[in-house]
């Protein structure tokens, strides 16, 4: 008896526990009106939109006010004083946080709002590719920064520079690894960058090649990816780092974060769950005051989004992966 006793106490211990993660139905806390005025990234204008239409029904006196013009053009706002919120596709880099802290005295204050997802030019995951007769089925995060930039930075023991130093035999020993990938100062390649190569500007620039979109205006083209994955599937011996479902001819292999992490692939599950190491988040930057209160507007559009409902707004779309109820419940809890 006491044993089933102690099970059910640990079983409704942990749904509770389940509840509290759970990302809660909004429920307006305060009556708000005016404008909230959003900048940002072009490509959540289709989802800015849903959300938009979610939250003035709850609060029918609110306007929202958006210029998604640019992630650049949005954080630049934000310290201008002229955007309330700042949606971004990306981190803020190292510069737009100091612009903001010279003006305020403080940094920029964020959210995570949702996952990149698989299509590029919407944050994507990004994977690693090789020819769909390659006998390797998944590298380690060390392993893909030894192929890539010969400093090593997380600790190889060795370069790899042909696929016999993977481990392949036959006709695979000797044969060069040819490598593709963004151009590294694109947002997709600063991503590769610092979360595989831990920010080294030293890659093998030999047998490197890089893509850039082939219309660099908005809207952009986003085809780089594609013609990376094209391109690969061209070259038996390459292997590349993109974006998006693999196309004809070639196929994604799993990542490990580390020597003793199982290899995971990149699927939107794997993605919203966290576990694949090369997902990406979309945030929301506003201006807050270290401990101080959160304008009141702002607070109750990112409490909407992070809701269920909101989150399930994300999910209604093909641009972006909702947050787990994990991870919404611990945004939700930086707006206190």
């Amino acid at each position: 008896m006491k044993t089933l006793v102690a099970v059910a106490a640990l079983a409704a211990a942990s749904f509770a526990h389940a509840l509290d993660l759970a990302p809660p139905p909004y429920a307006a806390r305060t009556h708000i009106a005016g404008v909230i005025r959003v900048w940002g990234n072009p490509e959540m204008m289709p989802l800015l939109a849903r959300w938009e239409g979610g939250f003035r029904r709850a609060h029918p006196d609110v306007r929202i006010e958006s210029r998604l013009t640019g992630s650049d053009v949005g954080m630049a706002a934000l310290y201008a004083g002229k955007a309330d919120l700042a949606l971004l596709g990306r981190a803020a880099t190292a510069n737009e946080v100091k612009a903001f802290e010279w003006i305020y005295r403080y940094k920029p204050a964020r959210v995570e709002i949702a996952n990149g997802g698989i299509r590029a030019g919407r944050s994507p995951a990004l994977a690693a590719y090789v020819d769909r007769d390659n006998p390797i089925a998944k590298l380690t995060l060390a392993e893909l920064d030894a192929l890539f930039s010969p400093e090593r930075l997380r600790g190889a023991p060795a370069q790899l520079r042909t696929w016999g130093d993977l481990g392949l035999t036959g006709e695979w020993a000797h044969q060069p690894i040819h490598l593709y990938t963004f151009d590294t100062e694109s947002g997709s390649g600063r991503f590769f960058r610092e979360a595989v190569l831990q920010d080294s500007r030293k890659l093998y620039w030999d047998h490197l090649t890089e893509f850039t979109d082939s219309s660099p205006v908005r809207p952009r083209s986003h085809d780089a990816a594609s013609r990376i994955l094209e391109t690969l599937a061209r070259d038996r011996y390459g292997l590349a780092v993109a974006a998006g479902p693999a196309i004809a001819g070639v196929k994604a292999i799993a990542l490990a974060a580390g020597a003793d992490t199982p290899p995971i692939a990149p699927t939107p599950d794997n993605l919203v769950s966290r576990r694949y190491p090369l997902g990406r988040s979309v945030f929301a930057y506003f201006n807050r005051k270290p401990d101080g209160p959160l304008d009141a507007s702002v607070a109750e559009f990112l409490r909407y989004v992070l809701s269920e409902e909101g989150q399930r707004l994300v999910a209604a779309g093909h641009e972006y992966l909702r947050l787990d109820e994990a991870t919404a419940a611990a945004q939700t809890r930086v707006l206190r």
